[in-house]
This record gives C-alpha cells, structure tokens and sequence, in this order.
C-alpha cells in the first residue's frame, strides 16, 4: 500500500534536527566522550576531556551552539520505496528545513554559493543531500552537520589492489597522523573501502553516523576498525592534539563491492562532537 507524506513533514522534522544536533550532544558520543575522561591516561589529556565536557554542558544548559562551526548540513535520506510524497519537490523541502533550522536557530550560515566567487547565501543552504531508496513506507532521516576544521582533514587513497589490509591501515593511520590536532581530537574516524573514488567517500561520510560502540557485522573489519582505533590511540595526538591516549573514540568502517584493478579508501574524520541525528518518519 503506498504511503503518502506531504513534504511539510519532511521540512519540519529537518529543521528541528539541525537546531537539536547543533546544541545538544548525542547520546552515544556522550557516553563515548564520559567514558574517555575516565580512561584518559594523560593528567593533561583528562584536563582537556573535563573542559570539553564542560563546554558541552553549557551548550546544552543555554542552548548555545556546541561549536562555533555550525557545518554544512549533511543529509541522508533513506526512503522506502512505497512512500509517495506530496505537496511539493523533496529537495525543495530538505533545503526549507535547513533554511529554517539555521535562520530560526540562530545558527552561523558557513554556506557560499560559488565555490570561487565565495558570496555566502545567509541561509546555509543548499544541503549535501544523498538519498536511497528502500523497501517499506517510511523515511528515515539522518542530519548531520559537518564542521569543515575536521571536514578538510579527510583524504580518499587509490591504492593497488596488492596493497591489501595493510595498505587500507596505513593510509587511515597517515590520514589521521596528517590531521594531527586540526581535526580537533579525539575524533571519530569514518571509512569507507571499495567501490569507486566517490562511492568509497560517501561511505566514510555515512560511517560516521554510525553509533559510537556498533560495529560492522563482517568479522574482519570488526577486527580491523578495532586494530585501528588502538593503533590511532597509540600515536599520542591526544584530546585537542595536546598529547594523550584518547586521539580517537571510534573507528567506522563501511565496505561496497570492488574493480578488479582498484581498491578505493576513503577517510573522513570528524571532531569530537561528530553531530548526528536520526529520525523515521
């Protein structure tokens, strides 16, 4: 049976996302973030985790932003294939909900129209908007706004397919060694391998939407996004790049199908806050 959703749905629920996801932190990478200042072993890494938890709870208290860097909406879309909209084009009303949710939030628009002229659009839009199609009559909704501080510290490797699992581990650990404290640690690491140059990218992308303690369900890249966040964790980078054990809380990793020639890596980190919201409507 078809399922109708008038596209008024989809702007409000967005645009509450977008205001939610800026000020308050969610409930896994709170739990991640407490649970690395008790582990934390540097006395200057745990001082750093206390002050960032700090900033947290005043955000939240006073509904202020959690960063500064309000990011460019990122929005995924996973709609079930028996869902037919109405009242208007989707990505019309995707990009009202992120207007709304920046201009009535108060939110800092970072949006510029032309990547080289540079004018900004005072509303934050367009939104990055992916979408796929799924069995069902619902629509869930992912939003998250990425600061680019952390944004431009994310690499994609085309690596030979000799290179194998040691060449995907050394190219996450020389993207994380090359965003030292720019990503602003301790950072959730996003990977995608496989596919093809702009498939293994928005894989990392999505990964880190991922919650924080879920892993995949392939036994080897469980191991693997394990091996990983213990070795990112022992190149002391540490909580705001000032030394510790805690550089990263997670290592996300997503995997696609493959050319015989290639073997595609995409790394995206994001910083501390790593902001995410999920809804079905």
């Amino acid at each position: 049976m078809i399922r109708a959703i008038n596209v008024e749905e989809i702007t409000k629920n967005i645009k509450e996302m977008c205001i939610e996801a800026n000020h308050y932190l969610s409930p896994d990478m709170d739990a991640a973030m407490k649970r690395a200042e008790k582990e934390e072993k540097s006395p200057l890494g745990k001082q750093i985790l206390g002050q960032l938890k700090e900033n947290l709870k005043i955000a939240s208290e006073e509904t202020i932003p959690i960063c500064q860097d309000t990011g460019m909406a990122v929005i995924f879309l996973e709609i079930g294939q028996d869902v037919h909209f109405e009242g208007g084009l989707l990505e019309d009303a995707v990009n009202e909900g992120v207007r709304q949710g920046y201009v009535d939030g108060y939110l800092r628009k970072s949006v510029v129209g032309d990547p080289l002229i540079r004018e900004n659009t005072k509303d934050n839009t367009p939104a990055i908007i992916h979408t796929k199609i799924v069995s069902g009559d619902s629509v869930k909704i992912k939003v998250a706004p990425k600061g680019f501080g952390s944004e431009n510290m994310s690499s994609v490797f085309m690596l030979k397919p000799a290179e194998g699992i040691e060449g995907v581990k050394n190219a996450v650990l020389t993207a994380v060694k090359d965003a030292g404290p720019n990503a602003c640690p301790p950072m959730v690491v996003g990977v995608g391998i496989g596919g093809t140059f702009e498939k293994c990218a928005l894989m990392a992308k999505e990964a880190l939407t991922r919650e924080i303690g879920e892993h995949s369900d392939i036994p080897y890249v469980k191991e693997l996004e394990e091996e990983l966040l213990t070795r990112i964790n022992g190149l002391g980078i540490g909580p705001g790049g000032l030394g510790g054990t805690t550089t990263a809380l997670a290592v996300n990793i997503n995997t696609y199908p493959t050319h015989i020639a290639g073997l595609p890596v995409g790394v995206n980190i994001c910083c501390h806050v790593n902001r995410h919201m999920v809804r079905e409507i």
